[in-house]
């Protein structure tokens, strides 16, 4: 049986170019929504926000057509709508009362439910080596988190937004040949702020002060743009190989937490970041093969 053809040198770094900076964008994204929350905001609240203002924004940018807006209603868009949102909203609830390192360690059962969904449901090839070191880079994730899965009811939505990613990553594979990126990213917005307005209603909005509209902007925008460099590394790389890049997130969350709330990992942790980086370049170096 001859071997698949080696993924092109040029298609696997303009994955790496894609993927960490989207990694590094959300995890931005959600640190602006951590420091919202502390500041009074819902959770709710602030995930309405976040995909109302990017809505807003990016609509005109989209290139959506008339012939385009019948698909917004379609089932398969509704659903990866219904998964990020349930993602966002629950990783925003699990910031408000969790530290951030912590709740991205639980987090990190995105990748493993998309790389199983994705050799499940949309018949992606993969190996037994590259599933080894998708299992390294979990090992190195439980290396941070010491592991803290369970130790409260804000751990228990961290893990529950790591399954909602994970769906979601899958999600955005299996219909990345089917609409353009700008479209995938404008549904999830509109579905997005249409399913949170009731429960946005229910909360109430905070105090609008300067910081928080200023957090606000920074939240939407990083979530807008991660999102947007994600669908478009999807469109060129199998949810496989994009999986283990995901581990980047929790290194952008343990030196986003750092600056921004003055945590910082201790040896441990430390070497669980050297684990998922290793994890990370070496499932490149298995792509470019």
């Amino acid at each position: 049986m001859p071997k698949a053809p080696p993924l092109a040198i040029t298609h696997v770094w303009m994955t790496l170019f894609m993927v960490v900076p989207a990694m590094f964008c959300i995890v931005a994204g959600d640190t602006a929504g951590k420091a919202l929350t502390q500041a009074g905001a819902h959770p709710f609240f602030v995930a309405w926000a976040r995909f109302a203002m990017a809505a807003l924004v990016l609509l005109p940018l989209s290139g959506l057509s008339r012939d385009e807006l019948p698909k917004l209603l379609g089932w398969r868009i509704l659903l990866r709508g219904a998964l990020v949102v349930g993602g966002i909203a629950s990783i925003l609830t699990a910031l408000s009362t969790e530290p951030i390192a912590d709740v991205f360690g639980a987090f990190f059962v995105g990748p493993i439910i998309s790389y199983i969904l994705a050799a499940l449901l949309l018949k992606e090839h993969v190996t037994p080596a590259r599933s080894l070191l998708l299992v390294l880079g979990f090992a190195g994730v439980l290396l941070v988190v010491k592991p803290g899965f369970g130790a409260g009811l804000g751990m228990g939505f961290a893990v529950l937004a790591g399954v909602f990613y994970g769906s979601f990553l899958t999600a955005t594979r299996w219909l990345a040949g089917h609409f353009r990126p700008r479209f995938l990213l404008i549904s999830q917005l509109l579905v997005g702020s249409v399913l949170l307005a009731p429960l946005a209603l229910a909360v109430g909005a905070p105090a609008m002060t300067p910081q928080i509209w200023l957090l606000l902007i920074g939240s939407a925008a990083g979530s807008a743009m991660g999102n947007f460099l994600l669908a478009m590394a999807t469109r060129s790389a199998p949810a496989s190989v994009i999986a283990p890049l995901v581990y980047t997130q929790l290194i952008a969350a343990t030196l986003l937490g750092y600056l921004a709330f003055g945590d910082w990992p201790d040896a441990l942790s430390l070497t669980g970041l050297a684990v998922i980086l290793t994890s990370g370049l070496l499932s490149l170096r298995l792509a470019r093969r």
